[in-house]
């Protein structure tokens, strides 16, 4: 019985020391989802050995040597440290060749934000183009104007078509003008017999 339990401690003992060490191994970016920040790398030689199949080995964006976004593009060369673990083999330390920081993906990922501000309407408030904001506008400043209807003689707190359709009763109609207002107040009231 010493003998089996012997030999099952060697058998762990080489695999549990390699568990934990650091291998290096160079290769491509196979994909990687910028909005998820995470993806796989296409391992073509591992401690300066190439290898026949390349093996896959996960990468996450915490791991990649660079400034700002971090991300990888598809096929983009890198050199990495990794470790086996219980999912597989992952990445440690992830750079660019020559230990050169990572390039990156020219995607970035469409945050919540910024689609709900699209989708509301957000416009440059300098000329009302939809595809930047004011701080960004290339044109010198242009007259103010309604944000509503984009006229220049009032603003949108005064804006009349704005009013007409958010009148409670118009849902969509205008609004009466002033003389007919007394007629769509002034609807007879039912009688009430005692």
């Amino acid at each position: 019985m010493a003998e089996g339990m012997c030999k099952s401690e060697e058998d762990e003992g080489p695999s549990a020391e390699e568990d934990s060490r650091a291998f290096n191994g160079v290769g491509l970016c196979k994909w990687f989802n910028v909005r998820m920040g995470f993806g796989f790398l296409s391992m073509t030689n591992r401690e300066g050995v190439p290898l026949d199949e390349p093996v896959d080995v996960f990468v996450h964006q915490s791991k990649l040597h660079m400034e700002g976004f971090r991300s990888l593009k598809e096929g983009e060369a890198v050199e990495f440290t990794f470790k086996k673990s219980s999912k597989g083999l992952e990445s440690q330390r992830v750079t660019g060749p020559g230990g050169a920081p990572c390039l990156g993906s020219e995607r970035r990922p469409k945050g919540k934000k910024v689609q709900k501000r699209r989708s509301k309407g957000d416009r440059c408030y300098n000329c009302g183009a939809l595809d930047h904001h004011a701080k960004e506008c290339k044109l010198p400043p242009q007259p103010k104007k309604c944000h509503f209807c984009q006229s220049i003689d009032h603003m949108v707190a005064n804006c009349p078509i704005k009013a007409q359709q958010s009148s409670p009763g118009s849902q969509g109609n205008p609004s009466p003008s002033k003389g007919d207002e007394k007629h769509s107040l002034s609807v007879p009231l039912p009688e009430i017999s005692d």
